[in-house]
């Protein structure tokens, strides 16, 4: 959803993780590793830094790390603050760190945080919250960390537990299912308004109707997946009959002329009382961005019954290429793709947030075996790659633009060089889309450059975010040093960057047999949430 220059890999992770001083160990192995940069396993073979096995399980240390702290310092909060060294609560405060964790310690098979994991999910009490909700990332990062957690530990993952339990472990596996009714059934009254369009943000003791309010089209058009999902799961089709209600109004658009500038390109804001839009701005950044995503990824889900959002996807997807795509001046071998006030005013902007259509791209070529998709998706992946190239981090920024009238003139040199610069917000929040371009890349080409584009990627956020105890967000990418910590471990970082990153590496895992991911060639087993959180397929 890209890289730094490349540099001696050998030299350059030996020098970051002995100024960090980790330690890694090599489970599958059952060896306990010497510090990383005199890494020896017992034959003598010196394991190469740039093979897939150190690499892997470098991120998996990088997993160990961010959890260790966030135990120490954090638990039961939302998100760990490792500069203070105390937890924060930005997500409703039911530990949002551990449901959106839980996945991604699945596939790097650790079943020790697992188990940890499961018995405080266990546990949560969905019917009381004292904090407002947000009733999108409630949905990707709870419900759909919980409801996949259940898809794998009681499918390709069943038999990581059976080795340390008894029934205890299975019961916590079905608490996964049972606490994913349990907060749909705490959150469903939010879909009462007017239009059924559920309201953006409540607080759960009040249950306080506003229809007046407006919601955004990511806000109820990235719903549907997972409370279509717990309905499949269940069979009770309440769950899905209320996200695919609200959808509707953004399947058919009742007044074009306000709402849907492109064919398939919406507007942003949509009246709860009537479902009808409010203005024509937009594109495939904040606000929007999953809404589009979700439209290919239910068609893959279940083609049957989502094959009229597959069409919405294209219609997004032509308009994108022909009123949208757009290449800087100073380097017309790049493509980006950018936003809109209404469809006479383009906007040369993009967004780190924006960076996982060309993965999107790459997952429709594949579904719909159409190339041309392909071939635009990678060039998507190739221009994030540049705003990470270009930056003195290795890291791309929050905003940049490519609007050759507008380039700040102490910026001049640098926008002629890279094709593009600094748009004001220059900092990195542990952010994944770039990088899950990237393993759309690998996993449609296995092209090695993905990989090394990954790996450099790593690294920078390695030397700049790394903490004592965690990864925190970093202040400014145009400097080497990523310029200020600013203290926050977001709970994606956990399910999103850790998880891409390791899929990327980790090639003999159960997920590669059971196609997590799309496998060219194979059949489809599994769909990302917008969180990275892997789900089984209706027909699998």
């Amino acid at each position: 959803m890209y890289g730094l220059p490349r540099r001696s890999r050998t030299l350059l992770m030996g020098l970051v993780l002995l100024i960090i001083g980790s330690t890694m160990y090599l489970k599958s192995d059952n060896w306990t590793a010497p510090p990383i940069q005199t890494y020896f396993p017992p034959s003598g073979i010196i394991l190469d830094p740039s093979s897939l096995k150190f690499r892997a399980q470098a991120i998996r240390e990088a997993y160990s790390h961010s959890w260790g702290g966030y135990m120490q310092y954090a638990f039961p909060t939302d998100e760990l603050l490792p500069m203070s060294k105390r937890g924060g609560n930005s997500m409703s405060g039911w530990g949002a760190s551990v449901i959106d964790g839980i996945g991604t310690a699945v596939l790097m098979e650790l079943p020790e945080i697992v188990e940890e994991q499961l018995n405080f999910i266990a546990k949560i009490d969905y019917t009381k919250c004292e904090h407002q909700i947000s009733m999108f990332e409630t949905t990707i990062r709870y419900l759909g960390g919980m409801l996949s957690a259940y898809d794998l530990l009681s499918g390709p993952y069943a038999g990581m537990l059976q080795a340390r339990k008894g029934e205890k472990n299975y019961e916590l596996v079905q608490s996964l299912l049972k606490q994913s009714i349990s907060l749909a059934d705490a959150l469903k009254w939010s879909f009462n308004t007017t239009s059924g369009i559920p309201m953006p943000f409540f607080k759960l003791h009040e249950k306080r109707i506003k229809s007046e309010d407006i919601n955004i089209i990511a806000g109820f058009g990235t719903l549907v997946l997972e409370w279509t999902r717990l309905s499949d799961l269940t069979g009770d089709p309440q769950y899905a009959n209320l996200a695919q209600r609200a959808q509707e109004y953004l399947l058919k658009v009742e007044n074009p002329d306000v709402g849907e500038p492109f064919p398939g390109m919406l507007g942003t804001h949509v009246r709860l009382n009537d479902g009808k839009f409010v203005d024509s701005y937009g594109g495939w950044g904040a606000l929007g961005d999953s809404y589009y995503e979700y439209l290919i990824k239910m068609y893959v889900y279940d083609p049957k019954r989502f094959r009229r959002y597959m069409r919405r996807w294209i219609e997004s997807a032509e308009s994108t290429m022909k009123y949208l795509a757009s290449s800087p001046a100073s380097r017309p071998d790049l493509i980006f793709v950018a936003e809109y006030s209404n469809s006479k005013s383009i906007g040369l902007h993009g967004s780190h947030l924006a960076c996982f259509i060309g993965g999107n791209y790459l997952l429709g070529g594949q579904v719909l075996n159409e190339m041309r998709y392909n071939i635009f998706g990678l060039k998507l992946v190739e221009g994030c790659h540049a705003t990470y190239a270009g930056s003195a981090s290795g890291i791309g920024p929050e905003r940049f633009g490519w609007d050759s009238s507008l380039v700040p003139t102490n910026q001049k040199e640098f926008y002629d060089k890279n094709g593009w610069y600094y748009g004001g917000e220059i900092d990195y929040r542990l952010r994944p889309e770039v990088i899950e371009g990237y393993y759309h890349a690998w996993v449609a080409t296995r092209d090695n450059k993905y990989r090394e584009w990954a790996w450099d990627a790593f690294v920078a956020i390695n030397r700049t975010c790394r903490t004592e105890h965690g990864f925190t967000s970093i202040s400014d990418v145009s400097r080497e040093d990523g310029g200020r910590k600013d203290d926050k471990q977001e709970s994606f970082w956990f399910a999103e960057v850790l998880k891409y990153l390791f899929l990327i590496f980790n090639e003999g895992g159960i997920q590669a047999r059971e196609q997590i991911g799309f496998i060219p060639g194979k059949k489809q087993k599994w769909v990302f949430n917008t969180e990275a959180h892997p789900m089984r397929l209706y027909s699998t």
